[in-house]
């Protein structure tokens, strides 16, 4: 049985993730990129889906135990896991190599103390645990072989196989270190170059030693943003650039429910706002290697803008649903591919231009073809801003004049006016002023309840919406204006848990014939995301003290490791949705900057 969620590390190599469980189990695996098939897919099955558990030996039928502590070596993604036992402690390490090759997992075993016996089992299903593999030896070598796929066990121990699993029985003292490693590779090529694991594991250290050293933050959260900047890097797909909104599918928001979605997409949306604080925070090769990755997606034909792409530039996301597994927690339908990705929502061109002004602000060189990408980008929504769409939370009922959608389409031609402004680009000038305060007046005029003094979810309704939030911190109205303030203390009252986290919208009834209003049936927990903007916005209009509480409770939310799923569920006290997930690690990392600038932090 899978683990909850805050239960699993992740590790990586920036070109798929897996994710490991206290008990030493990984659960979760996609060879050879994010987006492939799982080969270990028990985190959304049973242990006949796929797994790979390395502990110390316990009674066949018993539970395996839990690490008695955990830790990332250092500011890195190599992963320590100790366990106490009656006879000793040993250590495990999980890695995977930043790599040109073969994708690997890697475990070393070390003997801390006593004499612990261990075992392993690898249980290979290849397909999202569809396909049993061909297992054989090969010199000394293990290898599973299912159609296109193979993947290589080394190892120094023994192995015998039982039950379609290959199994090692060993035992260590202190100061002994034995390796696994699994590599995928082509079945028709070659096999995999023999690994070395101690090599990689000092050049794994010393790649995240390096690239942590490019933070330029140095405030007090800064052990808190630095772990969310290396999981924002393990969710970019080196050879392309894209970002990924979460390494996982179908991890549900609604305990068995069917708010199921997969993540492994690059979102425009998501993938803007990781650049932006990737760039806030130090790092411009990300910002380079992102906005080639959007020239070549959106390629010639930005009318036709897509809010997600796969992590190669991608157009066809398909959805299926794969109904031989049974979901996490029996949520269902498991679903891969994402029926959203031909959605209309008017913000991310919002959110795309804004990531290209932050660029150009911060000094990254300048792209010709991205000052035209942009141009046209607002030429389009020239025509098309005043349109219905599904909105920035893609919900799956009838599109409506979301408020969210129209202050960004106003944020994307602010940001090209300043560029013409600038000098960098040529347009329209006076024209797109004018469309500028076309888009605010009807805002304002059209999307504020001024009875209640706040700004709603979509033109003519009463309900609210967290991505009202954003509406001081992209410039649309200062912070002290008092329908920004009436917002925010409307959404503190309506969408609050009693934790004081935020819900995203209303999801029970007010949708034709009483269903939610987002097309979908069941409910949702708080967003995380949504309660670091209500932190931001509270700090921005002076609260900075009720602003600190917020983020620091926001910070225990966090597991063990310091990772964060989507959502917390305020009534199982546990988080939910896709994990880990960027859209909750950058705004963490955008309040702790503006609560380290404003000095709203404890001692």
């Amino acid at each position: 049985m899978a683990g909850r969620i805050e239960d699993y590390a992740l590790i990586g190599d920036m070109q798929t993730a897996a994710l490991v469980c206290r008990d030493g189990t990984v659960d979760w695996l996609c060879l050879p990129r994010f987006d492939s098939p799982a080969v270990f897919a028990g985190l959304l099955g049973t242990e006949d889906h796929g797994f790979w558990r390395l502990g110390p030996a316990h009674p066949a039928g018993s539970k395996p135990p839990a690490a008695t502590r955990r830790r990332y070596v250092g500011d890195s993604l190599v992963l320590e896991s100790e366990w106490d036992t009656p006879r000793g402690t040993v250590r495990v390490i999980d890695f995977m190599p930043p790599r040109d090759g073969a994708p690997q997992v890697i475990r070393i075993v070390e003997g801390v103390s006593g004499r612990v016996p261990m075992h392993s089992a690898l249980r290979m299903r290849f397909s999202y645990g569809q396909v049993t593999p061909w297992v054989h030896k090969v010199g000394d070598r293990t290898v599973a072989v299912a159609g296109p796929d193979s993947v290589w066990l080394d190892t120094e121990v023994d192995t015998y196989g039982k039950d379609l699993t290959t199994y090692s029985d060993f035992t260590v003292a202190p100061g002994d270190r034995i390796a696994f490693t699994i590599s995928w590779e082509p079945s028709h090529k070659q096999p995999p170059s023999l690994p070395e694991p101690e090599a990689s594991l000092e050049a794994t250290l010393d790649f995240w030693r390096e690239w942590v050293d490019q933070c330029t933050y140095h405030g007090p959260y800064r052990d808190a943003v630095v772990r969310s900047l290396i999981t924002l890097k393990a969710l970019t797909y080196g050879p392309t650039g894209g970002i990924v909104a979460a390494p996982t599918t179908s991890l549900p928001e609604d305990i068995g429910g069917v708010r199921n979605w997969d993540y492994r997409f690059t979102w425009l949306r998501d993938a803007a706002i990781t650049l932006s604080s990737l760039l806030r925070t130090g790092y411009r090769d990300e910002a380079r290697a992102w906005r080639e990755w959007l020239l070549r997606a959106v390629a010639g034909d930005p009318e036709n803008l897509q809010i997600m792409y796969g992590i190669a530039g991608e157009r066809e996301l398909g959805e299926t649903e794969l109904d031989w597994l049974p979901g996490y927690e029996g949520s269902t339908p498991v679903r891969v591919g994402n029926g959203a990705a031909h959605q209309l929502q008017l913000d991310v061109y919002g959110e795309v231009t804004e990531a290209l002004h932050l660029a150009h602000m911060t000094g990254l060189a300048r792209n010709d073809y991205a000052s035209l990408l942009q141009l046209k980008l607002i030429r389009y929504l020239e025509q098309h801003w005043d349109e219905p769409d599904e909105g920035i939370w893609e919900v799956r009922g009838p599109r409506r004049h979301f408020v969210h959608s129209k202050v960004m389409a106003w944020v994307a031609v602010d940001r090209t006016v300043k560029l013409i402004e600038s000098g960098e680009a040529d347009g329209p000038l006076e024209r797109w002023r004018e469309l500028r305060d076309e888009i605010h007046w009807d805002v304002c005029e059209k999307g504020y309840d001024k009875e209640r003094n706040t700004f709603t979810q979509s033109y003519g309704s009463r309900e609210l919406d967290a991505s009202l939030l954003l509406i001081p911190q992209v410039g649309f109205l200062p912070p002290d204006d008092k329908r920004v303030i009436g917002t925010i203390e409307a959404i503190q009252r309506e969408l609050s848990t009693e934790d004081g986290f935020v819900l995203r919208y209303p999801t029970d009834g007010g949708g034709e014939g009483g269903e939610n209003l987002d097309g979908l049936p069941g409910d949702e927990g708080a967003f995380l995301a949504c309660s670091f903007w209500l932190a931001d916005d509270l700090a921005m209009i002076g609260r900075v003290d009720e602003a600190r509480r917020l983020f620091e409770k926001l910070l225990s939310l966090r597991n063990d490791l310091g990772l964060l799923a989507e959502e917390w569920d305020p009534r199982l006290q546990r988080q939910v949705g896709n994990f880990p997930q960027a859209f909750s690690h950058v705004p963490l990392i955008d309040t702790a900057l503006r609560l380290t600038a404003s000095g709203a932090y404890g001692g």
